[in-house]
């Protein structure tokens, strides 16, 4: 049994909740989940109801589709990191937590996010992961910037032709053109079979593997008939093969030089292949695609007076460079560092980490310990532990400058990427590879937006628990310098 030092001095408590009766009482918490509550309110009315922020209960999707739905879960910024500690606990096939899809939709191959550090395979796909992110970083900044003009004035000529421009739907396309183009030698999507409905493609592909821990949000729609054909029986991945097999053939023919990296490390060239559209695809796609609006969500909705210290900001610091958007102008951006990681703790990419404990565990929390017997599953819900208020001030406000000076010891308590906020990812952790270019390319994303313009306003909905974001209008930077 393993513990912490300071778990010797707080009470041992026997974990609280329960997981109901068999084959029901899953059902009966999917329904709160998705239906009668939504996660947030889920798991507060449960730690308010056990007193406690650790508690058994089940987790979707249940019967028919997870293997075991039963888990602990940790709601504070104490008992969150064990998720972390590989030693100590095992995150084979948890990626997507109690449910996992049929390795039909990565070709036949358990690919790198189901693998546990302690199977051979791991350290060989990220260490390939590791070495390629260090080969392309130099094309990250150049090749943002190219598509941005593109983006920008996309976005720029539907303001001013319709009065409005979504922001998710051009984000979707250019994110994964940056993406396709990074690692496939600067081919365009559209230039493959593909085409221009590329990102459409991809996200089809990735649905229904994610359906089963997700609700469409849709008020119109009865929960009981979403809940037949989402959560009930797993999407079969015939739906989208045709989908899948011209993502399989476009990055095939033109990784190229990767997937001769991945030969000389031992790799088959098809296994390394399928691993490369899953992390392009799936991890690195699906972060973009999911933070960039809630960051410009929380941006655009904080108002004029910080985008105006955001322009100073960023201008200044690319007129220091000669005019030019470099690494060093990016790295001499505080305050809009700090804004794109409080977006990161209020909304993180990844709501939910998962891990099976390899042997028992006491855990403990502000004024508990409690144990965790080997084997069972537990589930961190990430909003909860970086809302923490023991540790943020005003835990739900948006502060933008929060991470500023002293304040940027508290991105330790950031744990968005798998990870505390300031680890580095290595072959042997399973830590989010793309930590890095996600907070880069926030700031390139930022910065190429305020040399553009001063301020702007957006309109917000809500969907698939994600915003979806509008720009209402837009005011041009009296100088620009781009």
């Amino acid at each position: 049994m393993s513990s912490s030092d300071n778990s010797k001095t707080l009470p041992l408590r026997e974990i609280p909740g329960g997981y109901g009766l068999p084959f029901f009482g899953p059902i009966a918490d999917r329904y709160d989940f998705f239906y009668n509550q939504g996660a947030d309110e889920f798991f507060r009315s449960r730690k308010e109801k056990y007193k406690s922020s650790v508690f058994r209960c089940n987790m979707p999707p249940g019967p028919f589709m997870a293997k075991n739905p039963k888990v602990v879960v940790l709601l504070d910024s104490v008992s969150f990191p064990i998720l972390f500690d590989v030693s100590k606990v095992e995150k084979r096939d948890v990626f997507a937590g109690t449910y996992m899809s049929s390795t039909k939709f990565t070709g036949g191959h358990r690919v790198l996010s189901f693998l546990d550090p302690s199977e051979p395979k791991h350290a060989t796909i990220k260490g390939l992961f590791i070495q390629t992110l260090a080969k392309l970083h130099d094309r990250f900044v150049p090749l943002f910037s190219s598509i941005s003009d593109d983006m920008f004035a996309q976005i720029e000529d539907e303001v001013g032709k319709k009065g409005e421009s979504n922001y998710n739907d051009i984000n979707d396309v250019k994110s994964f053109e940056f993406l396709f183009r990074l690692y496939c030698n600067d081919v365009k999507p559209s230039d493959t079979k593909l085409g221009t409905g590329a990102a459409k493609l991809v996200t089809t592909w990735v649905l229904p593997q994610v359906a089963p821990v997700t609700s469409l949000g849709l008020k119109w729609l009865p929960g009981f008939i979403e809940d037949l054909f989402l959560h009930t029986f797993p999407i079969p991945f015939f739906l989208v093969k045709s989908h899948y097999d011209k993502i399989y053939h476009a990055f095939l023919n033109n990784l190229g030089p990767l997937l001769d990296d991945a030969e000389n490390l031992g790799l088959k060239r098809d296994e390394a292949c399928h691993n490369f559209i899953f992390f392009v695809c799936f991890n690195a796609y699906a972060a973009f695609k999911f933070f960039l609006p809630e960051l410009m969500n929380y941006i655009g909705s904080a108002g004029a007076a910080l985008h105006r210290q955001l322009a100073e900001e960023i201008r200044g610091a690319v007129e220091l460079e000669g005019g030019k958007i470099t690494v060093n102008a990016l790295n001499n951006m505080p305050l809009t560092e700090s804004a794109i990681w409080e977006a990161l703790r209020i909304e993180p990419p990844v709501r939910y980490q998962f891990a099976v404990a390899k042997e028992d565990i006491t855990i403990q929390t502000y004024d508990a310990s409690y144990l965790v017997k080997k084997g069972e599953t537990m589930l961190g819900y990430q909003p909860f532990a970086t809302k923490d208020p023991k540790v943020f001030e005003n835990p739900d406000k948006y502060i933008p400058d929060r991470f500023v000076g002293e304040g940027k010891k508290l991105i330790e308590y950031v744990y968005w990427s798998n990870g505390r906020g300031t680890d580095i990812p290595t072959a042997n952790d399973k830590q989010c590879l793309g930590r890095n270019m996600i907070i880069l390319l926030s700031k390139l994303h930022l910065a190429e937006f305020f040399l553009r313009y001063d301020t702007f306003t957006v309109e917000v909905s809500q969907y698939l628990s994600s915003s979806i974001v509008k720009f209402k209008s837009l005011s041009k930077a009296s100088s620009s310098s781009t």
